[in-house]
């Protein structure tokens, strides 16, 4: 049944990312002041949209593991983890592109930047954090305070174009105050999201499914070992 899932998510994200290229590249026109280097905002924004989504997902599945003790909630974690770790070097990445053009500079330290740098950077720990805790249980714990503690940096991140004045865009997307775009040049954006989504729950799934043998390699081991 997971399977089968996954294939159907496999190919709903294939056909909506294929169809998002084909509109973004032959229909939206270019934007008035930044031409065609615009259309990288049909990823930039929606990478950032999934890594948020997966962040949340381990912040839930942080909570519940240290409510209920139950493994499978910090495999559930540490693969939604990896897909938020992914996204967000699509954003890093792009948002470098596009800055390149645009300001002539690769990278500037502005607030939204700089915070966005410092969550991944956050979550990059996460995983360097379970490396270095070998017993299960121990690195359950200290992984799920873990990302419950770092994770209030993505609502920074989030309002810091609204709090700070920064070389980063104010708010563009119609579901935030201030924002807005010309008519047929957003929905791309939040059916681009879906796809993404579709994408990072496909991974997060095969990845839970390795970290649960992993963990039933890892048991096997440690009964070997004790005998």
């Amino acid at each position: 049944m997971r399977e089968k899932i996954m294939i159907v998510l496999a190919a709903a994200a294939a056909l909506i990312i294929t169809w998002v290229l084909y509109r973004i590249l032959f229909i939206v026109p270019d934007e008035k002041d930044q031409g065609a280097v615009f259309r990288i905002i049909y990823f930039h924004v929606p990478s950032a949209m999934t890594a948020a989504a997966c962040a949340l997902a381990a912040f839930v599945s942080s909570i519940l593991y240290l409510a209920r003790r139950n493994l499978s909630y910090d495999a559930a974690a540490v693969a939604v983890t990896e897909g938020a770790l992914l996204f967000g070097a699509v954003v890093l990445v792009t948002g470098m592109i596009w800055g390149r053009i645009i300001w002539g500079i690769w990278w500037t330290w502005d607030a939204r930047l700089t915070s966005t740098l410092v969550s991944w950077l956050m979550y990059a720990g996460y995983l360097m954090l379970r490396r270095a805790v070998e017993e299960p249980t121990e690195r359950a714990r200290n992984s799920a305070v873990f990302s419950i503690f770092v994770f209030p940096g993505l609502y920074i991140t989030w309002k810091s174009i609204e709090w700070w004045r920064t070389q980063h865009p104010g708010p563009v997307l119609s579901i935030r105050s201030g924002g807005g775009m010309a008519p047929g040049m957003e929905s791309p954006i939040y059916i681009n999201l879906l796809g993404l989504l579709c994408l990072a729950a496909v991974l997060a799934m095969l990845r839970y499914q390795q970290e649960q043998r992993r963990r039933e390699l890892d048991s096997l081991r440690r009964t070997v070992h004790a005998m």
